[in-house]
């Protein structure tokens, strides 16, 4: 009897299981954003089949009911994230995924839920483009799709793993940025690092305790609060405070609108307060860019070159750079989890003495890099690009030493 291929993968990684320590399991990057996700108490999914996302798809099919949470599986993409959105703004902490075909759809709602400020993660695993492109094909070119798909270019966070255990981690942490700043948050993935299967030690993961929620959730489990001074869905005194969040079908009226609004939800077109709420949608995140960031410096004293990478590509550019140290090479490396808001700072202390900045990652034009540069003044900024196959330590190589690479 043949089996279907999914079947027979995973009847073949029970068996490798069986021979690794209890602690170590055999897990999949999509895997472990489905744990991370329940990890970090979402209790409603909503989804449609899409590769190369669909591992979360069906991990949170398999297992959240179980956990008393709801999981659904939609008609398409864009009723997928509008019912996350209700179900955020009912109280439940929620989450779709998709990839870039399925993200082009989404992002009207995205727009929605940045305007009536409602947290929500979506994980989206990048494949090849444009249009349906190579769907089992990986690719790092929806990053500025991610970012900047907002009118008017508000910032989304937007964090990126490397590898299985980060894509537990970052959900959790995605979850948690979400409600903190009271938005959605983007986890961006792409195939090589959704799909790869790999050993995860769960004995060194972080444990996230469901009920730790900001001090703005505090009273919203119930629907009620002690906040007798509250004055608007959406209040506020500075610019940069973050308003209490209360769900809809609570004890308080709750307006929610896409439209431009004034602090109670009303809509306003140009009034001073309606300007001002726009003005917040963007200065509640960028007050504390410096406390969203999440980044691995490995710098070496006196370098002159430094690596810049991001998801799966950043495997390669770890091997790169050990290699080049092995050959006497003054050289440093920053992977960056969090793409945005932009890590300013912990690129500022990177760059410190160094003329060179490669900027690797798996897009034709450098999407990343050019974002980038502005920052790196000083320095002569070069990208290290493919498509179509992933990048490897070797093409990184020569982009640092500027010839062929000939091990030694």
């Amino acid at each position: 009897m043949i089996l279907p291929v999914a079947e027979a993968l995973s009847s073949m990684a029970r068996k490798a299981q069986s021979h690794l320590p209890q602690s170590i399991r055999l897990r999949s990057g999509n895997q472990m954003m489905a744990e991370g996700a329940l990890q970090a108490g979402c209790m409603f999914f909503a989804g449609y089949p899409i590769t190369p996302a669909t591992g979360i798809f069906k991990t949170m099919i398999d297992l959240l009911p179980a956990k008393g949470g709801i999981a659904l599986s939609a008609p398409d993409e864009i009723s997928a994230i509008a019912y996350c959105i209700g179900a955020s703004m009912r109280g439940s902490r929620s989450m779709t995924a998709t990839s870039g075909p399925g993200w082009a759809l989404m992002i009207e709602s995205i727009q929605y839920a940045l305007m009536t400020e409602t947290p929500l993660v979506v994980s989206l695993v990048q494949r090849l483009g444009p249009s349906t492109g190579g769907a089992t094909q990986g690719a790092q070119g929806d990053v500025l799709l991610a970012e900047f798909c907002t009118s008017g270019g508000y910032t989304l966070p937007v964090l990126c793993p490397t590898n299985a255990s980060e894509c537990y981690e970052l959900t959790i942490l995605a979850f948690t940025w979400a409600e903190l700043l009271r938005m959605p948050v983007i986890l961006l993935s792409d195939k090589e690092t959704g799909m790869t299967i790999e050993s995860v030690d769960f004995s060194s993961l972080p444990r996230s305790t469901a009920q730790n929620r900001p001090s703005n959730f505090a009273f919203r489990d119930l629907g009620t609060h002690n906040r007798t001074e509250r004055k608007g869905t959406y209040y506020f005194d500075a610019l940069h405070e973050i308003p209490p969040f209360a769900p809809v079908g609570g004890d308080r009226k709750v307006t929610a609108t896409g439209s431009a609004h004034d602090k109670q939800g009303r809509l306003q077109k140009n009034s001073t307060e309606t300007i001002d709420v726009l003005k917040h949608l963007e200065q509640k995140i960028s007050w504390r860019r410096d406390d969203f960031v999440s980044v691995v410096s490995d710098l070496q004293p006196s370098a002159t070159t430094l690596v810049v990478s991001y998801g799966v590509t950043a495997r390669a550019a770890r091997s790169a750079v050990q290699q080049a140290r092995n050959a006497g090479e003054r050289i440093s490396l920053l992977v960056i989890h969090s793409l945005f808001p932009i890590p300013v700072k912990k690129l500022a202390h990177a760059l410190q003495g160094v003329d060179t900045v490669l900027v690797a990652e798996e897009n034709m034009s450098g999407l990343y890099r050019s974002v980038l540069e502005r920052y790196c003044k000083g320095a002569k900024v070069r990208g290290v690009n493919k498509i179509g196959a992933m990048i490897t330590p070797e093409e990184i190589l020569e982009a640092v030493f500027e010839e062929p690479w000939q091990p030694a």
